[in-house]
């Protein structure tokens, strides 16, 4: 898959050695991100650090006038997953990629992680960008790990909003859910999502 001419997605420690870390400061400094300020603050703060650790990478889609339009952030984890919450397609596939516990019926795996996905909504950029689009650059990144590195399980988590959910469920990439995870503090619901390449 290529993600349409009109975007590019660029890694961020790439653009640090293009452009330097000051100018990548200054780009990060501008995204806003008023629908999730914790994706805002990361992006902010902790995005550059991430990247240099390599816990995480952030990826910045600009558009042709070079716009920063939406970033997204990915990793690698591995999941439990329980067996009793997926059906037998889905354990079947599951079972090319896991480690399978019988006394507890849950599969260890390692998966992709979309850490965090979100728009700027600075001056209106947001409004250049569809969450499809959003997630076409995302997985034209995740196949070209895939076919370097192997694996076959992209998840993620989200809070629980009709539309969020609906976009995940029934978009063009269609994720399905696996156990709920509640925050530290258990104010806030995630869903957890899985998808297979």
């Amino acid at each position: 898959m290529a993600i349409s001419t009109k975007y590019k997605a660029v890694n961020l420690l790439k653009f640090i050695d293009s452009e330097g870390e000051d100018a990548a400061r200054a780009v990060l400094s501008a995204f806003i991100c008023g629908k999730n300020k914790e994706v805002e603050s990361f992006v902010r703060y902790q995005a550059i650090d991430f990247a240099k650790r390599k816990i995480s990478m952030t990826y910045l889609i600009f558009d042709e006038e070079g716009n920063l339009l939406a970033i997204f952030i990915l990793t690698h984890k591995a999941i439990d997953i329980s067996g009793d919450t997926l059906s037998n397609t889905a354990r079947k596939r599951l079972k090319r990629f896991s480690t399978i516990d019988e006394s507890t019926n849950s599969y260890t795996t390692s998966a992709f992680l979309i850490a965090q996905l979100g728009k700027n909504y600075a001056n209106g950029l947001d409004q250049r960008i569809r969450g499809d689009e959003i997630m076409d650059c995302v997985f034209t990144i995740l196949e070209e790990v895939q076919s370097m590195i192997g694996g076959g399980i992209v998840y993620l988590e989200c809070e629980d909003k009709p539309q969020l959910l609906s976009f995940y469920r029934n978009g063009k990439y269609r994720f399905f859910d696996f156990p709920t995870r509640y925050s530290a503090d258990e104010s806030t619901k995630y869903i957890q999502l899985l998808r297979f390449f």
